[in-house]
């Protein structure tokens, strides 16, 4: 990371972010709380971002337990080109 400020469980959610981004493809916010308990997937992204990674979001549809329609975003690994 690039900042001073960072701290040890920073740095380790990032990491374990980038690499469930780079073995599953793509990551959202639920799967990121209940798989590494990063409550703040958004900044982690940002972080990754800042350290040249190159991600995209995708904001997705869906409804809750209740029936109402959320949004969230999905984030995955830019694809380079002529990858599938």
């Amino acid at each position: 990371m690039n900042t001073e400020m960072t701290t040890a469980a920073t740095e380790t959610h990032a990491r374990l972010i980038l690499e469930h981004l780079i073995k599953f493809g793509s990551i959202t916010p639920m799967e990121a709380l209940s798989e590494y308990g990063c409550m703040r997937l958004g900044a982690r992204i940002w972080d990754l971002r800042d350290d040249g990674i190159e991600i995209e979001t995708e904001m997705v549809k869906a409804k809750n337990r209740f029936g109402k329609d959320i949004r969230f975003a999905k984030y995955s690994l830019k694809k380079k080109e002529g990858q599938a």
